[in-house]
């Protein structure tokens, strides 16, 4: 006995030991990775309450103070809510704390970069108390979780546009036979998965026997944003490419996949509804894993001084990479003193609070998973209409860049 606890001991303290220099190894050039390791972690612990807590918060009374005990569903949504206000609320005073930073003397910048061990135990403790916040305080966040996830939403839509032209600009910029060539099998390519995926959408949500108007609107109306695309990029006055509107014709298609494959499993139009289990299950794991790419992206993305979301006082036309893992950058950073920082801490830090809000809105269905999609993630018609007005955002967004230049030529886009 006294053997297995010395041993039980040793192992305790070499796990600690060992969490602490990996914490302290956390440096300016892996800050940003070691940030969506931290909201990956609070993905996994919403999750996982979710599954879990609801025995736990039916038995808190300042939580489950009703006449009538609500269904489990209640219990398993309001988890995720509060691991996700707790989530919100440590990245939004973290935005707070670095507004304004400009160069890297300013003592933030240590705050922004270091204290782990600190800021994983204010995480921790902040998720914590989200427990004993009253109800009204979380249904407060419920609502305006909709609106920040939708800002999210178009956050991620303006860097895609700003990625697909980045890249045909960069293959153009080549002015070389063999990348004008993969421009053109890249479109051609796309526009294939486009075609081929609509017909799929026809097969599935369009069964003969059933009156669905509505779907059927629904993928007419994004063939028919895939030919605008193309039409106005090949317009004589625009001069653009095919790639981007290929890109962005295979993402709508995509985007109205996801938002009919999110109607009701009860909805006779539904052609998926007979693989629930399974939908559910696929959605879960899909939706965390592009949720973390997407807010890994969006964050180091839309901090950076490249982009066109950052913000009027942050450090402009800088080559340096978004994520340099080279000693050699590092030591860069040492010989010049004061040097600019080169991307803004604070969006950096606002990005992560409204994909907190966009994460908790996934697991609960947009919170309409009582009484309608019980364990299934992400179903019902609100994640319907986020999906299709997401589309048509997309749509205006892709079409604006293309005209705006024509339309204000003396303007910087």
């Amino acid at each position: 006995m006294w053997a297995a606890s010395c041993l039980a001991s040793c192992c305790a303290a070499c796990a600690c030991e060992a969490c602490r220099t990996a914490v302290g190894s956390i440096g300016r050039r892996s800050a940003r990775i070691a940030y969506c390791g931290l909201f990956a972690l609070s993905l996994f612990a919403s999750w996982a309450l979710r599954e879990v807590a609801a025995p736990l918060l039916q038995s808190i009374p300042w939580i489950n103070h009703f006449h009538k005990t609500p269904d489990r569903e209640w219990f398993e949504t309001d988890a995720v809510l509060r691991v996700s206000l707790g989530n919100f609320l440590f990245f939004t005073i973290l935005a707070v704390i670095m507004a304004g930073i400009k160069d890297q003397k300013d003592p933030r910048d240590k705050i922004h970069h270091g204290g782990w061990m600190a800021k994983i135990f204010c995480w921790a403790v902040i998720v914590f108390l989200m427990f004993f916040v009253p109800n009204g305080v979380v249904s407060f966040y419920e609502s305006i979780s909709k609106f920040g996830s939708g800002l999210f939403l178009l956050v991620q839509v303006v860097l895609l546009l700003d990625f697909v032209h980045g890249w045909n600009e960069n293959w153009v910029a080549k002015d070389e036979q063999f990348w004008y060539m993969a421009l053109l099998v890249v479109s051609v390519v796309c526009y294939i998965a486009t075609f081929s995926f609509s017909g799929l959408l026809f097969h599935w949500f369009t069964p003969s026997g059933h009156d669905c108007g509505l779907n059927l609107f629904f993928i007419v109306f994004t063939l028919i944003l895939v030919f605008a695309f193309a039409i106005v990029a090949l317009h004589p006055k625009i001069n653009g490419s095919l790639l981007p509107a290929s890109v962005i014709g295979l993402y709508c298609a995509y985007l109205c996949y996801s938002g009919l494959s999110s109607e009701p499993r009860d909805y006779e139009c539904n052609g998926l509804h007979n693989h629930s289990k399974a939908v559910s299950t696929g959605s879960l794991t899909l939706g965390l894993l592009t949720t973390i790419l997407s807010v890994v992206y969006s964050a180091v993305r839309a901090g950076s001084s490249a982009t066109v979301l950052s913000p009027p006082d942050s450090p402009r036309g800088t080559d340096k990479p978004l994520l340099p893992f080279s000693k050699a950058d590092e030591q860069e950073d040492k010989k010049d003193v004061p040097r600019p920082v080169t991307y803004s801490y604070s969006f950096f830090h606002l990005i992560f609070s409204l994909a907190s809000m966009y994460s908790a809105m996934l697991l609960t269905g947009w919170s309409t998973s009582i009484g309608e999609s019980g364990k299934l993630v992400d179903v019902g018609w609100p994640s319907v209409w986020v999906r299709i007005a997401t589309q048509w955002a997309t749509a205006g967004l892709f079409i604006w860049s293309l005209v705006a230049p024509i339309l204000f030529p003396d303007r910087e886009f």
